[in-house]
């Protein structure tokens, strides 16, 4: 499902979205991650924080370091432990001594292609916040906002001042997210898009894609998306018993090779929420509905 797209920002520059919110662009494109993985550095005073340091690349932790010039870093802010998002937080912290302060850590392997990068063993938090705690510095709060689905150590980050919300990984400018089992649990992905779409945040920033400035409305019609894809699966299985490539060559027509494998298993992630609402059942990794 596309959703906003801009052309590529300038690799390594801080671009000012707004007075209290900056963006720096890391060098790590791909079909998943986009033109590559965006830090958000919020705090336009004596202090910042950072959030989604990135990929653990030189020019990128060089690019940080130079748009945070002589302000103190109070905190580096993770929404998760992908290998896309977290890497660069050590290295940082090393070079700013500012605490590492977010998601909690998680390092799981995969039990199939992935859509995304695997998660990052090396991430150490100082601290992890939960649900409705607050961060705060020179004019700017931080309130997390936990959002598993896509991981089920996802936070989002609600920029108080001005209504602002980091979406990470959960909400992207560009695409809908990945959502892989074990650890990406749609059932849970789902409640996560119902709790955003009851607030009232002004603009989404993404980890990957364009700022998002209709939150609701695109909120909406991913959920809607998703209850589509849902639908789509039972319809194939009422016409008998199918295995997951015969569903993605269905449901995917004209895919680009690269994304067959995440395309699987996102339609694993649904077989997995209507077997766990005992609607769906496998043999031999054949799926049928039960009811």
């Amino acid at each position: 499902m596309a959703t906003q797209t801009e052309p590529a920002p300038p690799v390594g520059a801080a671009i000012a979205l707004e007075p209290l919110v900056r963006r720096v662009l890391a060098d790590n494109p791909s079909a998943f991650t986009l033109h590559g993985t965006q830090t958000y550095l919020v705090g336009s005073g004596s202090d910042v924080a950072v959030i989604d340091p990135g990929p653990d690349e030189a020019a990128h932790i060089d690019a940080l370091v130079a748009a945070i010039g002589d302000r103190r870093v109070a905190a580096i802010c993770c929404t998760h432990t992908h290998r896309d998002h977290s890497p660069a937080a050590a290295p940082l912290k090393a070079r700013t001594g500012a605490p590492v302060i977010g998601c909690a850590a998680l390092n799981l392997e995969s039990i199939g292609p992935r859509g995304d990068a695997p998660f990052d063993p090396s991430y150490t938090p100082d601290r992890v916040l939960h649900d409705g705690e607050r961060l705060a510095g020179d004019g700017w709060t931080l309130t997390a906002i936990a959002t598993p689905g896509h991981t089920s150590n996802h936070l989002c980050f609600a920029l108080e001042e001005t209504g602002a919300l980091f979406t990470g990984d959960h909400v992207m400018g560009w695409s809908t997210t990945v959502v892989i089992p074990p650890d990406g649990d749609m059932g849970q992905y789902m409640a996560s898009m119902e709790l955003l779409y009851e607030r009232e945040d002004r603009i989404y920033y993404p980890a990957h894609g364009a700022p998002v400035t209709k939150p609701r409305q695109l909120v909406r019609g991913m959920i809607g998306h998703r209850r589509q894809r849902e639908r789509q699966i039972r319809r194939l299985l009422d016409g008998g018993p199918k295995s997951i490539p015969e569903m993605v060559a269905a449901m995917y027509v004209g895919l680009d090779s690269r994304l067959v494998g995440a395309a699987g298993m996102s339609v694993l992630a649904h077989l997995t929420e209507l077997q766990n609402r005992g609607e769906a059942d496998s043999t031999n990794d054949i799926w049928h509905l039960t009811n």
